[in-house]
């Protein structure tokens, strides 16, 4: 249902933004635990649905490191340029004027406002802004959708996603769309997605993997045979841990490394127990030596589809449970 409803909104979108410079949303990936068929909660699950962006004609995005931060987590600012379009013009395309070479009184009373103007604070392209021009526009675009639907659509608050929730009579569930931008040609981006800091600038875009770490599944999903449980020992651990100091994120990259080093065929049913005695081997070790290696950041084993940019191919992987390092109780109590 989630599939069929991102591909019409894509559509209806599309057809409805021709005319203006917004972001350019390109095809969408579905990423995190509802999708990739692990989620701890069978029930209220949030389906998360990630939309690249890219800068509309005449305008260019550039990613800007933000200074002092961490490997893991890094985060960035969109920074957005004007390019020149006046070649079109001289070619006879007077779909638009070139931005940089036209007097901004031209430029308004004959074609819709940059970027610039409408989603960036200064140069950079906000991500309060954003959010807000999609909600917007998935309030417009949802009397566009076929009438087949018959479900009810209430937006729900985010300022740094598109969550909303879709109903009809008892049955309900969450979709929460989050967009970013492509680092290169890579499977790593900048996204909206919020880190749980209390305080993030409206211009900062969170470093994410989860493109990344989707492919991975779906690698793992193409050369696997049919009964393959890693995703059923993933979702009862998550749920056993539940309440615990251990993530879900931490419990994933446990797997996603034995997957990664193992043979596939014996994540079938029959091998369910001695799969999981290998995820909490694994874990216990990684505990003892306090150190889980991310799965994405500095893996040189990554399925060869799967690109990352250079700085990051080269890199140590940073280590999640670092924090066990520092604080002797926290590491006693994960044991």
């Amino acid at each position: 249902m989630v599939t069929l409803l991102r591909e019409d909104f894509a559509r209806a979108f599309g057809h409805s933004s021709s005319n203006h410079f917004y972001p350019v949303l390109q095809q969408s990936t579905e990423v995190h635990s509802a999708f990739e068929g692990w989620s701890p909660r069978a029930e209220g699950a949030v389906y998360r649905v990630f939309v690249p962006l890219s800068a509309s004609a005449g305008h260019a995005f550039h990613l800007e490191p933000e200074t002092g931060a961490k490997m893991l987590g890094r985060n960035f600012r969109v920074h957005v340029d004007l390019e020149c379009t006046c070649v079109r013009e001289q070619l006879g395309d007077n779909s638009m004027l070139c931005f940089l070479h036209h007097s901004k009184e031209e430029l308004s009373r004959k074609q819709e406002p940059s970027p610039l103007d409408t989603l960036c604070a200064g140069l950079y392209l906000d991500v309060e802004k954003t959010a807000l021009w999609l909600y917007r526009s998935v309030r417009a675009d949802w009397l566009l959708l076929p009438q087949s639907y018959h479900r009810h659509l209430m937006l729900l608050p985010s300022s740094r996603s598109c969550k909303m929730q879709l109903s009809k009579g008892k049955e309900s569930f969450v979709v929460e769309v989050l967009f970013g931008v492509r680092q290169g040609d890579s499977n790593v981006f900048v996204s909206s997605q919020p880190t749980g800091v209390h305080f993030m600038p409206s211009t900062t875009w969170c470093e994410t993997y989860a493109v990344a770490e989707a492919s991975c599944f779906r690698h793992v999903a193409r050369q696997a045979p049919q009964d393959i449980w890693h995703c059923k020992c993933l979702q009862l651990l998550t749920r056993i841990a539940t309440g615990t100091g251990f993530s879900t994120y931490a419990l994933k990259t446990v797997v996603m490394h034995l997957l990664n080093t193992g043979t596939l065929p014996h994540w079938s049913r029959r091998h369910f127990l001695q799969r999981m005695v290998d995820i909490l081997d694994y874990l216990r070790c990684s505990l003892d030596k306090k150190r889980l290696d991310h799965f994405v950041v500095g893996n040189q084993r990554l399925p060869g589809e799967i690109s990352l940019p250079p700085d990051l191919q080269r890199v140590e992987p940073p280590n999640l449970f670092q924090h066990l390092a520092r604080d002797p109780n926290t590491h006693r109590e994960a044991m």
